[in-house]
């Protein structure tokens, strides 16, 4: 069995805790190998009453060759390290410095080569970003289009029914751009947190009831346009104690719930259960969500990526009947509504389906 690849050291952090071959220790043995060979030749030419000029010369020629493979051993990474900076300069990111040296120069490779792979990622996802944008706003405007296209060419009367496809169509292109702008809005900290304090119970029923308020609406427009949207999932509330509460921002809450309850619809079986439970946190006015479902569930390997823009997971037949698959934006947002307010979400262990926990540290101060 291969034991995997060696651990990579954080910058700074020298190999196995000491730097054993630090520049500063090869130079003062520069200079001490250096003395003692002049400090030997002289004895030499003393004993041998060599003329003290050839020892110079000696000495000068053997102190260079020293000099030199020094010299040599340093600038050989450093040009290696030019080069491949030059390389990244250019957007390629591909290339690598060797990390066998256990001095500065070793600890300078490591932080390049981890720059290196900072800026790959970011550059793979800038690519996947403007990917997915474009796919997502693609659909509903090529949806729009052809109902246009169908009543300008005279196929398709514009009736009621056909406004209401074209109605729907416009419908999802906003929410995309809507999404599209809180997610950019949160990503510039432009989104200021007014918290407050405030009771769990009424709250959350509150955006439970709204939830299921929209979920009809949408299928009312979807039926009538011959689409599908989930109303058969129940949503249940479960609040303990009754009196809990919590001092957060009830916009950015409602932001959180509303799309992880959102996405637990669209993964849940026919007439599923949808469960939102809260408890009191560790310290005071903290709180704890947990919205979970009957669903699929997510496999262990893809917990990381949930919360990453437009990840729509990777299990088979993710969707519930009826669901169009969502844009993969609900939860990278509620990700960043929950990190404003300090907090921790994550996926955790459940005998059935998807289990999102959320942690809200309370508290009066904002975050900075």
């Amino acid at each position: 069995m291969s034991d995997g690849p060696a651990p990579r050291r954080s910058p700074g952090e020298p190999w196995g805790g000491v730097r054993p071959f630090a520049i500063k220790t090869k130079l003062g043995a520069l200079v001490v190998i250096s003395v003692l060979i002049t400090t030997g030749l002289l004895m030499i030419a003393v004993r041998t009453r060599t003329e003290l000029r050839f020892i110079t010369v000696f000495s000068m020629i053997a102190t260079l060759l020293i000099t030199q493979f020094v010299a040599q051993s340093l600038t050989a990474p450093l040009d290696e390290m030019n080069t491949v900076a030059r390389s990244i300069s250019h957007g390629d990111y591909t290339r690598r410095v060797r990390e066998n040296r256990r001095d500065e120069l070793g600890d300078l490779a490591h932080t390049i080569n981890l720059m290196a792979d900072e800026l790959e990622a970011q550059d793979r996802q800038r690519k996947e970003l403007v990917a997915n944008v474009s796919h997502e706003l693609r659909t509903p405007i090529a949806g729009l289009q052809a109902v246009l296209e169908n009543i300008v060419d005279g196929i398709s009367a514009a009736d009621p029914e056909t406004m209401r496809t074209a109605l729907k169509q416009t419908e999802r292109l906003g929410r995309l751009v809507e999404t599209l702008l809180d997610l950019s809005r949160l990503d510039n900290g432009v989104v200021p947190l007014k918290k407050r304090r405030f009771e769990v119970w009424p709250y959350l029923s509150g955006v439970l009831k709204e939830a299921q308020m929209v979920s009809s609406a949408r299928a009312g427009i979807a039926s009538r346009s011959g689409g599908h949207t989930r109303t058969d999932v129940h949503l249940h509330l479960d609040v303990s104690p009754p009196e809990l509460s919590t001092h957060a921002d009830p916009e950015r809450i409602h932001q959180v719930v509303a799309n992880l309850i959102d996405n637990a619809v669209k993964h849940s079986p026919p007439h599923g259960r949808v469960t939102v439970k809260a408890r009191r946190g560790p310290s005071p006015q903290s709180l704890e969500l947990e919205v979970l479902d009957e669903g699929p569930g997510i496999p262990q390997s893809e917990w990381h990526r949930v919360f990453e823009r437009f990840n729509r997971g990777a299990v088979s037949a993710p969707h519930g009947p009826g669901s169009d698959g969502g844009t993969g934006l609900g939860l990278a947002i509620a990700r960043w509504a929950v990190d404003l307010h300090g907090g921790r979400i994550r996926v955790a262990e459940s005998a059935r389906g998807c289990r999102i926990q959320v942690t809200l540290p309370g508290g009066p101060s904002s975050p900075s």
